[in-house]
């Protein structure tokens, strides 16, 4: 049926429509094609570029100008347009956002429902304690703060430190039990799962079970993960795909239940085009430089550069192609998507 055949609100008579108004009744039939269009979801989420050149400055002015006391976290939001800025989302289940800490300051205790991840994007000296573990940040580490734990950042170093925070907040929100509570400093604990769960298959041996811990490790150092994904590359030279997941260590599930984490290695001079698949997808690129481009429905795809620490959001059912600019170095990125999200649900696909 062609669009100018399909029903419209307007076709009703309008004494009709308020009658249904007044009864918190609308009629389904002329919005159908807009909820459940054909072939292909609707996307709000487009193809988004966020260079650090131009965060970083602004940043740091916002530590002149708002101090830790008041703001309590420090950071600006990396909004994607096609939700409105107000709205404060990257993706239709994901938050981005560049977080400044200052040497001295601490950020304070807290927890809230949505699940986060810190992806540290430069500095030294700053550390976060979740739920008792200190983990020191370093470089692209990639720490965990679940739903529900407390966590707190403190800084002893002498250089701003930088991070990426990767959120779960706009699905919390959309449900309606997205919420934070305040607590003191948290009395550090001894013990760290990235030391306990540093080398791959091969984990502590109980005689009682497991650590009983949902999330037994929570920092992922960047040290041990660009090692992993150069070994994964010189063993399988014929391999195109380097990438690694963020796991559980206990059990082999995502690191976290809502979002995916990765890291990808792009050999010097690889271009590497990746599926489409239904769940957005956020690059950003830790050492190197890549190109990425972004297969949208129309004749021309988006095409970013990513400089180092620079990000980009590509929506859901969409291909990406990455491009390694350097002839002799490699690349790697971190990467965050929904497809835990997409796999619950049982709407996660993979399209040729």
């Amino acid at each position: 049926m062609e669009d100018a055949q399909l029903a419209r609100l307007e076709d009703l008579p309008p004494a009709y429509v308020q009658a249904l108004r007044d009864q918190n009744l609308v009629p389904l039939w002329p919005s159908l094609r807009g909820v459940l269009p054909p072939k292909i979801p609707t996307r709000q989420t487009q193809p988004t570029h966020w260079a650090y050149a131009a965060i970083k400055p602004l940043l740091l002015q916002a530590g002149e100008l708002t101090p830790i006391e008041k703001a309590e976290r420090r950071v600006l939001v990396l909004a994607n347009p096609g939700h409105t800025l107000e709205k404060m989302q990257a993706s239709s289940a994901m938050y981005l956002g560049m977080q400044l800490l200052l040497p001295g300051e601490w950020a304070p205790s807290h927890r809230h429902t949505p699940n986060a991840v810190r992806m540290v994007v430069e500095g030294e000296g700053a550390w976060t304690t979740v739920d008792g573990e200190r983990c020191p940040m370093s470089r692209g580490d990639l720490i965990l703060t679940p739903t529900g734990l407390w966590h707190e950042h403190g800084h002893d170093g002498t250089e701003p430190v930088i991070w990426l925070d990767v959120l779960d907040l706009p699905l919390a929100y959309y449900l309606e039990v997205s919420y934070h509570l305040n607590g003191g400093r948290q009395e550090t604990k001894p013990g760290r799962g990235d030391n306990t769960y540093r080398r791959a298959g091969i984990t502590p041996s109980t005689v009682f079970g497991r650590s009983g811990k949902r999330y037994p490790m929570l920092r992922y150092p960047w040290v041990d993960t660009r090692a992993a994904l150069i070994a994964l590359s010189d063993d399988q030279p014929a391999l195109d795909d380097v990438q690694i997941t963020y796991v559980n260590p206990e059990t082999g599930d995502d690191a976290e239940n809502i979002l995916g984490f990765y890291a990808q290695m792009l050999r010097p001079g690889q271009t590497l085009t990746l599926p489409a698949r239904s769940p957005a997808c956020v690059f950003h690129l830790i050492e190197g430089g890549a190109g990425v481009e972004v297969a949208v429905q129309t004749d021309t795809p988006r095409t970013f550069t990513l400089l180092e620490a620079d990000t980009c959001c590509a929506p859901g059912y969409t291909g990406v192609t990455l491009r390694n600019l350097s002839a002799d170095q490699p690349a790697f990125l971190f990467m965050a998507d929904e497809s835990p999200l997409h796999r619950k649900l049982g709407v996660y696909e993979v399209r040729a």
